[in-house]
């Protein structure tokens, strides 16, 4: 059954955020299957995780510059392989990646896994902890059914001077226009002249076909991720992609990722070097959503891998390619 985006959205969005009370709900992690994949135990009385990004994947894949480089440009530090990060997980999201690490029941504003928390209480939280990480991130889920969230984080962490000491990040799955329909420009201006943050967004496939497969929506809305990509760096965001390039089918894969990287590069030339592929291991949810096809597609992200990396030594010298994330201008 394919997923109605638009309605889901909005059933999760209603759900999910309380605006009178500004509170939207925030997974707590005790006593749910994610909690079994933490190497930590959970944190913040169960609301928060701290997680370690590594620049490392496997020796198979390409390594992970997000978020430790432009987290470590922006709060000045020197560079590193590993930064830790407190985690806040909103409750609900409006695609079902069959890959997703976060279990389902996770992402339904299941109210048995989650609960009302404001900005406030998630930095008193954080700050009631010894040696709190130096970034925050907000992820999901779809932050974005809720995009209150990021200008409310700002403005709680500017409040109590932290702006400048911590790294916040934000995940978005590029799968609705919330940030324009119910934010003001106050709120947009706000989020694009904040210093210290950085957005990330999913291409969940490199074309339609992967894109439908991967998430359970429309093919058509594959389009619609570049469109709001524009959309958002239009704003003048410090903004980074990862994509995800499991695929049931390898035919054509060459000729595919060629045209998916011009549709990067049709948004900013640079935007390739911006964009991280991840990918794709069994975390303990998945494991049970693996059937013969999702196996093959699994397999079949090792190809896509090459065909991408063959086009970005195509488009971009060794100079271009060897540059900081943090540091390609869009």
């Amino acid at each position: 059954m394919v997923i109605d985006t638009e309605a889901l959205s909005a059933r999760y969005r209603k759900a999910s955020v309380n605006l009178d009370e500004k509170q939207l709900l925030i997974t707590n992690f005790y006593n749910t299957q994610q909690e079994n994949d933490l190497t930590e135990s959970p944190n913040c009385r169960g609301f928060g995780r701290v997680r370690h990004f590594r620049r490392s994947s496997s020796n198979r894949w390409l390594s992970n510059p997000l978020p430790i480089d432009p987290a470590c440009k922006a709060l000045d530090l020197p560079e590193t392989d590993m930064i830790r990060a407190q985690v806040f997980q909103s409750a609900a999201c409006n695609w079902r990646c069959w890959y997703c690490y976060v279990p389902f029941e996770l992402l339904a504003a299941n109210r048995k896994y989650s609960d009302w928390m404001s900005p406030s209480r998630l930095i008193d939280l954080y700050l009631d902890q010894p040696d709190p990480p130096p970034m925050i991130d907000l992820t999901g889920g779809q932050p974005d059914l809720v995009p209150e969230w990021v200008p409310w984080m700002m403005t709680e962490l500017r409040e109590r001077e932290l702006d400048l000491q911590v790294y916040l990040w934000s995940d978005d799955n590029l799968s609705n226009d919330y940030l324009w329909r119910f934010l003001s420009d106050a709120e947009l201006e706000l989020m694009a002249s904040y210093p210290n943050y950085g957005r990330v967004c999913c291409f969940k496939g490199f074309n339609a076909q992967s894109f439908a497969f991967n998430t359970g929506a429309e093919a058509a809305l594959f389009d619609q991720q570049f469109q709001l990509m524009k959309r958002l760096l239009d704003i003048g965001l410090d903004l980074y992609a990862y994509a995800t390039f499991t695929s049931p089918k390898k035919d054509d894969i060459s000729s595919e990722m060629k045209h998916f990287v011009d549709r990067l590069q049709a948004i900013h030339e640079n935007l390739p070097l911006r964009t991280i592929p991840l990918e794709i291991q069994a975390f303990t949810p998945v494991q049970d959503r693996v059937d013969e096809t999702r196996e093959i597609a699994t397999k079949n992200q090792y190809f896509a891998i090459e065909a991408w990396q063959t086009e970005l030594e195509i488009r971009f010298s060794s100079t271009q390619r060897a540059e900081s994330i943090a540091d390609i201008l869009l």
